[in-house]
């Protein structure tokens, strides 16, 4: 099983000069260390107005600085907000294959819709059509990707004339595409259409088997690829707070893990927010009394306690385990000495045995793939002769100046033909 850590750079309030900047700069720090230490992933959100909750706005830029302090670890996009209200996707696909060329073939890019009223209505997007916005986002920013020249695109939410978009990625023919699944319907669309299921649902093990079973069965019998490959993987995340003293632990984790859990329900299911005035800490304080405590069914506790946590996961066929280390006021110091414990006593096992276990299921899965991918009904690419030609600006311009020259003149003549001149 891989293992990833998570970003949505939470800043609780109340804010001081310098803390969104010491907070960045501090996750940076935690990345790389998570690179040294044989961290698989970093997944960085995107998310807009969502105070306290997420200050992550631009998360290619964060990945990017990622890129240039690390060597190996897996940089994902968790995720890129597809509605072309959001991102264009011709935007999109250029950042993608930017930060892979940066990176040297090292992303991974998630993808979603959005599902907050903040969000939402700030780019004036009609929640209900939303899916359909991201699921044609996805399709043609992957075409634009795989494609020389992208043919172009008349659609419902966007369009687009014949281009070559570039730069092309490392990874050809687009880098692995995920999606956020909050639920289970959404872990099905994901193994239908091929790609790998993002999943921010805090379940337990018995639960995380049962979508694992929907995926796999789904996607052996069903996909039909919306990109140019597939990505067959299930992430599932979960709290983190590592500690010898599991007292500990859960003082220096469970309430951001707690904070995490508030914020989202904040902005998502039952808050009411004032931009700029509402305090999101303040109201989890006073609500904390009234929320349960977390522990080792989280990830927070003891390496036996985390190791068994993780166990569940593994043997449910979960692929990949995401850590929610960042959570509301969790330190900085904190988070780097439960990582390198983690490191030391927890993952080696998993690490051990990973290699086979992704040889194993590769090779099973190889048939299914093959007829997926025969399934797929690709865009068509253009003919030489089909590819337009397009004339510059200037060009244009001279062009224009002739012609209406060339008509001024023979109106002149006509002119003068009638006066009888």
């Amino acid at each position: 099983m891989k293992f990833g850590i998570f970003y949505e750079h939470q800043l609780p309030r109340p804010w001081g000069e310098g803390d969104e900047q010491r907070l960045i700069q501090e996750a940076l720090d935690q990345v790389e260390l998570a690179d040294k230490l044989g961290i698989d992933y970093a997944w960085e959100v995107e998310h807009h107005f969502l105070e306290e909750y997420s200050h992550s706005s631009a998360p290619e830029v964060f990945l990017a600085a990622c890129s240039q302090r690390t060597k190996n670890i897996r940089l994902g996009h968790g995720i890129v907000l597809m509605p072309p209200k959001y991102n264009h996707p011709a935007r999109v696909a250029e950042r993608i294959g930017m930060l892979d060329l940066v990176s040297n073939g090292r992303v991974e890019w998630g993808t979603g819709e959005s599902s907050s009223i903040m969000e939402l209505g700030g780019f004036g997007i009609d929640p209900s059509e939303k899916r359909d916005m991201w699921r044609e986002g996805v399709e043609q920013c992957a075409n634009m990707m795989a494609m020389d020249p992208y043919p172009g695109f008349d659609g419902k939410y966007f369009s687009m004339p014949c281009r070559n978009v570039v730069p092309k990625p490392v990874q050809r023919p687009h880098p692995p595409i995920w999606v956020a699944c909050s639920n289970r319907e959404t872990i099905k669309l994901a193994a239908r259409l091929g790609i790998g299921a993002l999943t921010f649902a805090f379940v337990d093990t018995e639960e995380a088997k049962k979508w694992v079973d929907d995926y796999y069965r789904i996607f052996k019998e069903e996909c039909v690829p919306i990109g140019h490959t597939v990505n067959p993987n299930i992430a599932m995340v979960t709290g983190f707070s590592v500690h010898e003293d599991e007292e500990e632990a859960k003082r220096r984790g469970m309430d951001g893990f707690r904070f995490f859990s508030y914020g989202l329900g904040h902005h998502y299911i039952f808050g009411e927010h004032k931009p700029g005035r509402t305090d999101i800490w303040a109201n989890f304080e006073a609500a904390r009394a009234n929320i349960p405590e977390e522990g080792a069914n989280r990830g927070i506790g003891t390496p036996d306690q985390v190791r068994e946590h993780l166990k569940g996961f593994r043997d449910a066929g979960v692929d990949q385990v995401i850590f929610i280390q960042q959570g509301g006021k969790n330190r900085h110091q904190h988070i780097c000495e439960a990582m390198e414990l983690f490191a030391e006593k927890v993952m080696p096992e998993f690490k051990a045995e990973e290699e086979e276990r992704e040889r194993r299921k590769m090779e099973e899965l190889a048939p299914y793939i093959e007829a997926a991918m025969e399934r797929k009904k690709a865009m068509k690419p253009l003919s030489d002769e089909e590819i337009p030609t397009y004339l510059a600006l200037g060009r244009q311009i001279t062009e224009n100046d002739e012609k209406a020259k060339a008509a001024q003149a023979a109106g002149a003549k006509g002119a003068s033909v009638r006066s009888g001149d």
